[in-house]
């Protein structure tokens, strides 16, 4: 059992934290900008809220963070009530915000001055797979404070690796965000094709899937793309907020991404139909009009 705290209750932090308390068994000190929030959790779980980041991460062994952009990232750890204040030698910080590679690197210099550790560790799996706790975790930083960490986000994850220094957590969220960007759109394309072709899709998804054209995507969101239901995961507006940063770093280090830079302006459509909080397979919406 650690010291925990978490900062940042919203639809993947507020499960995470619970798995922490549930089935990891730790000791869990929560932070949320509404408090009223936090005070719900603690009803729910247990454990108890602390009335700001520094406030929360005082004496924990472990800080978890999942708030949601670089900013947000920056006032909950470098503000004058920020954790980064509070948070103990020897501790180990670990940052699940969707971010950018450079804020990771940026925060690990300011962990490594005060005497602490800073994993950047963006997830995958959306809201389903925090809350069934088989999230994939994807992570930067030095060795040994990852090792330490690791056990921890276990309670959570499914898949965590250590992918490289600071940053490297991020860089690999971006791949991911690169690849679903991609076969969202080609699954869209196909399903469109297929209704228009006059073919029964679900048969025609059942004989697919069992080929080369299988996908995560195909086998969990076919049937509500078909259907024209947009409420099963990861909303537009932080699809977008990703891909801005992927298209960012692209310019940084020469990467075309031709298909991600299209699909980006793909969702831009569908927020201006309305569907900023649909979820991502909602780029069939756009071909359906």
């Amino acid at each position: 059992m650690a010291k925990v705290a978490f900062l940042g209750l919203g639809v993947m932090g507020y499960p995470m934290a619970g798995h922490l308390k549930n089935k990891g068994g730790h000791d869990i000190t929560v932070y949320n900008r509404t408090a009223a929030k936090a005070e719900k959790w603690v009803a729910q779980y247990g454990g108890r809220s602390a009335p700001t980041p520094k406030a929360a991460a005082e004496g924990q062994d472990f800080v978890m963070c999942c708030v949601g952009n670089d900013n947000d990232l920056r006032e909950v750890t470098l503000a004058p009530n920020g954790a980064f204040h509070g948070t103990k030698k020897d501790a180990v910080f670990v940052d699940h915000t969707t971010a950018s590679a450079e804020i990771a690197r940026e925060l690990y210099a300011q962990a490594k001055q005060r005497g602490f550790g800073f994993v950047d560790a963006p997830v995958s799996g959306g809201q389903a797979g925090a809350e069934n706790g088989v999230l994939t975790v994807m992570c930067g930083g030095d060795a040994e404070p990852y090792a330490r960490a690791e056990k921890v986000i276990g309670s959570y994850a499914r898949m965590c690796k250590l992918l490289g220094p600071a940053g490297a957590g991020q860089l690999t969220k971006m791949v991911n965000q690169i690849c679903i960007a991609g076969l969202v759109q080609g699954l869209a394309e196909g399903i469109h094709f297929a209704k228009k072709a006059g073919l029964d899709v679900d048969a025609v998804i059942e004989t697919i899937s069992k080929g080369a054209a299988q996908s995560w995507q195909m086998e969990n969101r076919y049937k509500t793309m078909a259907a024209g239901k947009f409420d099963f995961g990861f909303a537009v507006d932080w699809m977008r907020k990703d891909l801005a940063i992927c298209l960012g770093e692209a310019r940084k280090n020469g990467a075309t991404l031709p298909v991600s830079a299209l699909v980006d302006q793909f969702y831009g459509e569908v927020q201006r139909m309305g569907g900023r909080r649909w979820d991502t397979s909602s780029l069939i919406a756009r071909l359906e009009r």
